[in-house]
């Protein structure tokens, strides 16, 4: 008779290892599988798919009205503020003796901004001056003398005049007598046929001699309108002198010739400076901004069309323009080295335009200058 060993008896059958591994893999799965389940659940919810579908639309709605409004503009981030910078340089030689203008300061066109001693220049316009006064004597000495040498020439004819009356009188005289003794010897003394044309004679000479100071008077009559006319012209070279010396002593003080901001002064006083040297610079208020564009984008930009320019130095700056002018050639046709397409192998390279932007309005707490960067947007469309 088995005995009882006190333990219960275990009625169910064994189970396989294989099968008790597969079970627990599924309870595993089941769960770690149970998130997946509910995204997808989460998915199949209607609410869901609406928003899903709006944010679809919004995002495709918001890229075709970017699109649309992109497509509106062409712009470039080659482009930069250009100016024509002034360069100041003196034309006479001196040394500085004043210099009004500092660095960065606004100047107004007219003002002083550097004096040159006066001396050496002054001394010449002095020096002109004088020279100028001394050819005016001299011209209205030699006018004096053509007015005499007229007034004497007007004499010598006049005795001219006289002395041929004499001579003619006493040559008639001579001929009578001549005539009355051939005809009748004895009516004519020897002595005043002798007379007669020892007269002749002696008003012939005086009339020939009135005649040579004619001649003479009227030789002074031109040799004083010569010295009148060389004097008239040492007076016009004189005066050109004098101008030119005036000029000079103008050129010691350096004016503004524009308005706008000193830059780059190199010039303090004492400094000797000659003709050419530069001394500062004037950045003129009038600038532009130079935007190179590919020529692909030249397409529909015109000169007119209105530009709103973003300028990295000032963020907040509202600055509107239009274009001005596009320039009849890419800009590497002008470079120092042209490029020869027709030699060797070609590449095709899209180039760049420069196309000229004038600004409308310049905003004064913005410290615009030449060679800042900015971002022109052409509104072509």
């Amino acid at each position: 008779m088995p005995q009882n060993s006190g333990q219960p008896e275990n009625h169910e059958p064994p189970q396989d290892d294989g099968a008790a591994q597969e079970g627990k893999e599924t309870r595993s799965g089941d769960e770690t599988g149970g998130g997946d389940g509910s995204s997808s659940s989460l998915l199949k919810k209607p609410a869901v798919r609406i928003a899903a579908v709006i944010v679809t639309l919004l995002a495709v709605a918001g890229s075709v009205l970017f699109w649309l409004h992109a497509r509106r503009f062409e712009s470039t981030d080659d482009a930069f503020v250009d100016a024509r910078i002034v360069r100041l340089a003196p034309q006479i030689m001196g040394r500085v003796v004043h210099v009004h203008a500092t660095d960065n300061q606004l100047v107004r066109a007219g003002d002083v901004l550097v004096e040159i001693d006066q001396g050496d220049v002054g001394a010449q316009l002095a020096q002109a001056e004088s020279q100028r006064a001394l050819a005016e004597t001299e011209l209205s000495q030699a006018q004096t003398q053509v007015r005499s040498s007229e007034a004497a020439y007007a004499q010598a004819k006049a005795l001219v005049v006289s002395a041929s009356a004499q001579a003619r009188n006493a040559l008639q005289d001579l001929r009578r007598y001549t005539t009355l003794q051939a005809s009748n010897p004895r009516a004519v003394a020897q002595i005043q046929l002798d007379q007669a044309a020892a007269t002749a004679r002696s008003s012939t000479a005086q009339r020939d001699a009135a005649e040579q100071q004619a001649n003479s008077a009227s030789a002074s009559i031109a040799n004083a309108r010569a010295q009148a006319a060389g004097a008239a012209a040492r007076i016009k070279v004189l005066d050109a002198q004098v101008e030119q010396a005036r000029l000079n002593f103008g050129y010691a003080r350096v004016l503004a010739p524009v308005d706008g901001h000193v830059a780059q002064r190199s010039v303090a006083v004492g400094t000797y400076v000659s003709p050419g040297q530069q001394m500062m610079a004037i950045v003129p208020l009038d600038m532009w901004v130079t935007a190179n564009f590919k020529e692909t984008q030249l397409d529909h930009i015109r000169p007119g069309q209105s530009v709103r320019v973003e300028i990295d130095a000032c963020p907040g700056a509202d600055v509107e323009g239009h274009v001005d002018s596009i320039q009849r050639g890419a800009g590497q046709a002008f470079a120092l080295l042209p490029p020869q397409n027709a030699t060797g192998n070609f590449i095709k390279v899209v180039q760049r335009v420069p196309v000229k932007i004038v600004l409308d309005r310049v905003p004064e707490d913005c410290p615009l200058g030449p060679g800042l960067s900015v971002v022109p947007s052409v509104r072509v469309r």
